[in-house]
C-alpha cells in the first residue's frame, strides 16, 4: 500500500529532514520535498499527492497561510502541520483551519509513520481489523442465535448484528459483508420462530413478556413524569435501531444517554396498528371496543392515525397521570419550524409529545421514486440519508434547545423497516389490504409454512374484519406479490424498504432516554 502513497513535505530546512525522508522511502513511500509554501502550492498543479506535511514557520508564505490555498485546490487532501511552537493560539488556529493532524517538533520517525498510516491507510487497516474481529465473533454470535430463548436474548443478538453492520459498513471486503448478511438472514428466520411461539402468549399476559407497543408509555415514560418539570417524547416514525446508532454521535455534545434500550413492536408492524397502540396503551381490538370512534379498520375510509391526541389523553387518564400535556405532528419543514419557534410557550406542560414522519416518508418514497432509491440503495446508504436528514432537521435544533433548558427527552418510534428481497406468491380477494408485508382477509391462499399466520385475530387482539378473516405476516426479507404481473411487481418492489411483518429490524425498535449535559 505504501508504494502508492506520495507525500508532499514543505519545510524551509528540508535538508535536515533527509533521515526522515530516507526512513519513509525505506518503507515504500514517495516523498516530494519543497522549501516553501509557494513551492508546495505550485507542486500541487504538477503532481498528484496523497498527503501534505507543512512546517508552520516558513519565510514568506507560512504554513498557516498555506492551508487555505491548498484546501481551495485540493479540498479533501489531508494536511499535517509540524511546528516547533506549543502555543495554544497557533494550535487552535491550525485545527480551526481543518487540518488533519498536528505534530510538535522534535518528531520521531515512528510518529511520522503512524500519522501516515492513520490518514492514508486508515480504511484498509480498519477493514482488516474489523474483518478479523467479526470472523472471531461469528461463531459466538451463531451460538447465541441457537440458544436464544428470551426477549432479552434477541435484543442482545440484534444489538450485535447492528454493531457489526455499522462496523463493516465501510469495509472494502464484500465477502465478509455477504457472510454478515447471510448470518442476519438466518437470525431473522430463528427470530420469526421465536415470535410465532411466544407472541400470542405475551399478549395474554405471560410473566416473561417484554415491553411492547401498548405498554411502552405506561412502563417506560409515565413513571418519569413530574407535574412541574416538563419531559419531551419525540416519536420518529420508522426509526430503526441502526438509525439511532448513526445519529447518536450528533447528540453527545448536548445529552448523556441515560437509557439505550429496545422494545418490541406489536404486529402488524405498521403505523395504523403500532402507533395507535403506543399512544392508546391498548391493543388494536381493545381500542376498537373501548373507543370505537377513535379506531378505523383496514377497509374503512380516512386517515387511520388522526386520533392519536385523544388516544394519548385517554391513556394518561387511565394511568392516573392527569398532567397537562401537548401533542403535535410534524409532516413538513414549515410546521416544524413554527413548533420550534413557539416551543418555550409549551414548557408549562408536564409532557410534550412530537411525532416526526420524515423517515417513514423516505421509506415510502424509496419504493416510488428512482432518485430516492439511488440515494438509499442499501442499509449503509439508508443510514447515511437518515443521518443527513437528522443533522439538518428541526428535531436536532429542538434537541439543542431542550438541552439548554435542561429538559429530559425520550426518543422512540412505532416500528422499523426492512429491505425486502424474496417475493411470496399469494392470492386474495379485492377487499384485502395492499401492504406488502402483511395481509388481512378472508380468502387468502398461500403456502402458510413460509409465513407467520394468525388464524384467530382475537388471540392477538386484532380486529376481525370478517367471520373468516385471518392475518398473515411476511418474515425476514419476504414480501407478498399477487400472481397477476408477478415478475413485474417482484422486480419493482425488490430492495425497497417496507414494514408490517416479522423481523428484528421491524419489531426490535429503540427506546432512548436522554439527560441534558
Amino acid at each position: 500500500m505504501a508504494d502508492n502513497i506520495h507525500i508532499l513535505w514543505a519545510d524551509d530546512e528540508i535538508e535536515l529532514l533527509n533521515p526522515y525522508i530516507r526512513f519513509l522511502e525505506s518503507k515504500g513511500y514517495h516523498v516530494i520535498p519543497v522549501l516553501s509554501g509557494n513551492e508546495a502550492i505550485d507542486m500541487l498543479d504538477e503532481q498528484t499527492v496523497d498527503i501534505v506535511f507543512l512546517d508552520e514557520n516558513m519565510p514568506g508564505l507560512s504554513g498557516l497561510d498555506c492551508i487555505q490555498r491548498i484546501k481551495s485546490k485540493r479540498p479533501s487532501i489531508p494536511i499535517v502541520m509540524i511546528t516547533k511552537s506549543e502555543e495554544e493560539r497557533i494550535m487552535e488556529e491550525a485545527i480551526g483551519s481543518n487540518i488533519s493532524d498536528y505534530l510538535v517538533k522534535p518528531v520521531q520517525p515512528m510518529q511520522i509513520l503512524h500519522c501516515l498510516k492513520k490518514h492514508t491507510e486508515n480504511r484498509r487497516l480498519v477493514t482488516e481489523k474489523s474483518t478479523m474481529d467479526y470472523q472471531q465473533s461469528f461463531r459466538e454470535l451463531s451460538m447465541k442465535m441457537s440458544f436464544a430463548s428470551t426477549p432479552d436474548d434477541w435484543k442482545e443478538i440484534y444489538r450485535d448484528m447492528v454493531y457489526w453492520e455499522i462496523e463493516l459498513g465501510n469495509s472494502m471486503d464484500d465477502g465478509i459483508k455477504e457472510i454478515l448478511y447471510t448470518q442476519k438472514k438466518e437470525a431473522n428466520a430463528l427470530f420469526a420462530k421465536f415470535i410465532s411461539k411466544n407472541y400470542e402468549r405475551w399478549l395474554a399476559g405471560a410473566e416473561d413478556r417484554p415491553v411492547m407497543s401498548h405498554t411502552l408509555l405506561r412502563e417506560s415514560l409515565f413513571p418519569k413524569l413530574v407535574p412541574d418539570s416538563p419531559m419531551v417524547l419525540i416519536v420518529i416514525d420508522n426509526l430503526r435501531y441502526d438509525h439511532w446508532r448513526a445519529i447518536q454521535p450528533l447528540l453527545n455534545e448536548f445529552f448523556r444517554v441515560e437509557q439505550d434500550d429496545l422494545y418490541y413492536s406489536i404486529l402488524p408492524t405498521a403505523t395504523h396498528y403500532a402507533r395507535n397502540s403506543l399512544f392508546a396503551g391498548l391493543l388494536p381490538s381493545q381500542i376498537g371496543k373501548i373507543y370505537p370512534d377513535l379506531w378505523l379498520n383496514e377497509n374503512d375510509d380516512g386517515n387511520k392515525n388522526m386520533k392519536e391526541p385523544e388516544l394519548l389523553a385517554s391513556n394518561l387518564k387511565r394511568c392516573g397521570k392527569n398532567y397537562r400535556h401537548y401533542y403535535y405532528k410534524v409532516l413538513n419543514q414549515e410546521f416544524g419550524k413554527k413548533i420550534n419557534e413557539r416551543f418555550t410557550s409549551l414548557l408549562d406542560n408536564s409532557l410534550i409529545v412530537g411525532v416526526y414522519n420524515f423517515v417513514d416518508m423516505l421509506s415510502h418514497a424509496h419504493a416510488e421514486t428512482d432518485v430516492v432509491r439511488n440515494l438509499a440503495n442499501d442499509e449503509q446508504s439508508y443510514r447515511s440519508v437518515v443521518k443527513s436528514w437528522f443533522e439538518h432537521s428541526q428535531v436536532l435544533e429542538l434537541l439543542r434547545f431542550l438541552s439548554e433548558k435542561k429538559i429530559r427527552v425520550m426518543i422512540t418510534t412505532d416500528h422499523g423497516t426492512i429491505r425486502i428481497k424474496n417475493p411470496v406468491r399469494i392470492q386474495a380477494d379485492r377487499e384485502t389490504n395492499t401492504n406488502l408485508r402483511y395481509k388481512v382477509g378472508r380468502n387468502l391462499s398461500l403456502d402458510e409454512r413460509e409465513v407467520f399466520v394468525i388464524s384467530n385475530p382475537e388471540s392477538a387482539y386484532l380486529p376481525r374484519i370478517n367471520v373468516s378473516s385471518k392475518y398473515v405476516f411476511a418474515i425476514g426479507d419476504q414480501f407478498f406479490v399477487y400472481p397477476n404481473n408477478y415478475t413485474h411487481f417482484s422486480n419493482y418492489y425488490r430492495n425497497t424498504f417496507q414494514h408490517g411483518g416479522v423481523s428484528m429490524e421491524e419489531m426490535l425498535i429503540p427506546c432512548i432516554i436522554l439527560s441534558p449535559r
